[in-house]
């Protein structure tokens, strides 16, 4: 076979790589590339640009949280008794006092029965002084006078003013106080955990029952559930 000249070669080899360029250029056209016509805050672009304007700034709502701030000031319990069935009040210096054997309850502040024991009298008239402190753990176990109580801080304090007890004891240690059963005057409700006390008549607790929470110390005229609490009584009492 007769070899073609190297320059018609060449040529021919140009030719062949021109009209396979052209072949591919006419089978996959470029795609141009494609832009919204309009911006994310719905302006449309600039004509004759595809450079996206800056968008309008928003306000930002900015969610976050605020705790409440705890309320310094203690829930007062609001129970009394009706005026009718507190006759004969002794409102003299800061012994408030009634006549009969139960105490009576007036604006948060309880009224010692005239027919109970010193000791019992004492022990309410005590009690009245820190009846609008808050809660705190571990209050009046330090010392008997706090700036607030919790429950056992609490009955301790009553006890310490009926001279029945000479320093602060835990809720546990109640299920050994004194003797088992109800007192005529004290009654002490202990469990592991809590402890609140009868005393003529009127309940002395941490716990607000309406409330739902410990406010502190406080008088109040209803009594609560006895379920899974030792009853206990000062000896005498």
């Amino acid at each position: 076979m007769p070899r073609l000249p190297l320059s018609i070669a060449i040529l021919f080899v140009v030719c062949l790589a021109f009209f396979a360029s052209n072949a591919r250029a006419q089978a996959w056209p470029p795609r141009e590339p494609i832009y919204d016509s309009r911006t994310a805050d719905g302006g449309p672009l600039q004509p004759f640009t595809f450079n996206r304007p800056p968008q309008r700034a928003q306000a930002m709502r900015v969610a976050y949280y605020v705790p409440h701030a705890r309320r310094t000031d203690p829930v007062q319990s609001t129970d009394e008794e009706p005026e009718s069935r507190t006759p004969g009040f002794d409102l003299t210096d800061s012994h408030p006092m009634i006549h009969g054997n139960r105490a009576v309850l007036r604006n948060g502040i309880a009224y010692a029965p005239s027919n109970a024991p010193d000791s019992v009298k004492h022990a309410i008239w005590a009690v009245n002084t820190i009846c609008r402190r808050p809660y705190v753990w571990g209050g009046g176990h330090g010392s008997f006078r706090d700036y607030g109580y919790d429950c056992s801080g609490t009955v301790s304090f009553a006890l310490h003013y009926a001279g029945m007890l000479n320093q602060p004891l835990p809720s546990g240690d109640f299920l050994r106080y004194g003797q088992r059963g109800h007192g005529r005057w004290v009654t002490i409700y202990s469990r592991h955990g809590h402890v609140w006390a009868m005393i003529a008549g009127l309940r002395l607790d941490t716990t607000d029952l309406r409330y739902g929470g410990d406010v502190g110390p406080r008088w109040h005229l209803d009594g609560r559930d006895t379920w899974g609490f030792e009853a206990r009584h000062p000896v005498g009492l």
